[in-house]
């Protein structure tokens, strides 16, 4: 018997694309109150930070624009949740209570420690802020000082292929090669771009020590770098581990195949912060509107007194940009696997750019149509994971 009336509260961690989604879709039921708690006033579009430091686009949007009018929205912090009570403390010192909660922290790209002056003098294109600081940086330095960008994968890509788009002197520095993800295909066919672009790749290269000006590998040594931009990993914020929540080894909250949370069924995660299984999908837009949709099902199932369907979500590629007039879209099987044909030219142009319209506006007919989004199925199935490893996950977890 559905347990659904007008008192009942969900709070949605985060206003992210996976977050903001959730939380239109939550209004599939009217009585459900909807409260969206997130840090900055305004929807960051992440995939178009490489842009913002470019100067190419701003990267932002009012939520205004994308949230539905009954969804209530807290600029604020969540510092600790409280299973037990059914509490989130905000950093602003208020505590709001919840009757179910989205999971919804997504990930962060903060330079590491453990590499000597990275925190110091590198800037992460992962977060809106320090994509503001880059831009604020290049502003004032001449159009020939070199800059390096850290991480072959496909943010150091965008971000190396954007800059260079722009005039810009940049030199791209791999621990592998480029994007172990990609096929072969097209990694020579990004390899080319940036060759034919004067965009300098030192691949299975590591830098040890970022300084003010200049950056030193492993080999020792030293290329100037009068601007160093970080997009080597992507970290969790350990909001759930600090909350007493079981989690995997980078920090994402462990959950079942419905995105339920193994130690309380109120708690649901989604998108890059949620490791369902204990298997991750791959951090991505693309998988982080799903999970969304996904998790606002499971909320609303919960609530009703049904049980949740699992995950069954295919991703099947990626697209990467290469300046404003180069693009490459990467085709995958369902399973994520990446197959060896490719979109590029005008085609992956246009793909692309629909591709990151189409992200936003998502959120935008979740807002108007509550339920009305599908996503791509076929991929991940409860049958394809292994249920003694479920089993073995349930019964210990893994703690970061």
């Amino acid at each position: 018997m559905s347990t659904l009336n007008h008192d009942t509260s969900v709070l949605v961690i985060g206003g992210g694309y996976s977050g903001a989604l959730a939380a239109n879709r939550l209004r599939k039921r009217p009585e459900v109150r909807v409260t969206l708690i997130n840090p900055r006033p305004m929807f960051v579009e992440r995939v178009r930070l490489h842009q913002l430091v470019a100067g190419t686009a701003a990267a932002i949007v009012d939520y205004r624009r994308i949230l539905a009018p009954p969804v209530d929205l807290v600029v604020d912090t969540v510092t600790r949740i409280d299973p037990s009570g059914r509490g989130v403390l905000l950093a602003s010192g208020r505590t709001l209570p919840y009757d179910r909660l989205i999971y919804a922290v997504g990930s962060t790209g903060e330079p590491p420690a453990s590499v000597a002056g990275a925190r110091e003098h590198a800037l992460s294109v992962a977060e809106f802020e320090s994509a503001q600081r880059a831009r604020a940086a290049l502003d004032v330095l001449p159009a020939d000082a070199p800059i390096t960008v850290i991480g072959g994968g496909l943010t150091g890509i965008e971000t190396a292929t954007e800059l260079a788009g722009t005039g810009r002197s940049v030199t791209l520095v791999c621990a592998e090669g480029l994007s172990p993800y990609l096929s072969d295909r097209v990694r020579r066919h990004i390899a080319r771009w940036m060759s034919r672009h004067g965009v300098v790749v030192l691949e299975r290269q590591r830098v040890v020590e970022v300084r003010r000006t200049a950056v030193v590998l492993a080999d020792g040594t030293v290329r100037a770098s009068a601007l160093t931009l970080w997009t080597a990993g992507f970290g969790v914020p350990t909001l759930a581990a600090d909350s007493g929540l079981r989690t995997d080894a980078v920090g994402r909250l462990l959950t079942d195949e419905t995105l339920t949370s193994l130690d309380d069924d109120r708690i649901v995660a989604t998108g890059d912060a949620a490791a369902p299984s204990g298997r991750p999908l791959r951090m991505s837009r693309q998988a982080a509107g799903p999970l969304g949709a996904q998790a606002a099902d499971t909320v609303l199932s919960r609530i009703a007194g049904t049980e949740p369907r699992a995950i069954d979500l295919a991703l099947t590629g990626a697209c990467v940009s290469l300046g404003r007039r180069a693009a490459v879209r990467q085709f995958a099987h369902k399973d994520d696997v990446a197959m060896d044909g490719c979109l590029s030219g005008g085609l992956g142009v246009a793909y692309k750019e629909l591709s990151t319209r189409v992200a936003v506006g998502k959120i935008r007919l979740e807002a108007r149509r509550p339920g009305s989004v599908p996503w791509p199925r076929g991929g991940r199935r409860p049958e394809t994971v292994d249920a003694g490893d479920i089993a073995l996950v349930r019964a210990s977890g893994v703690t970061s």
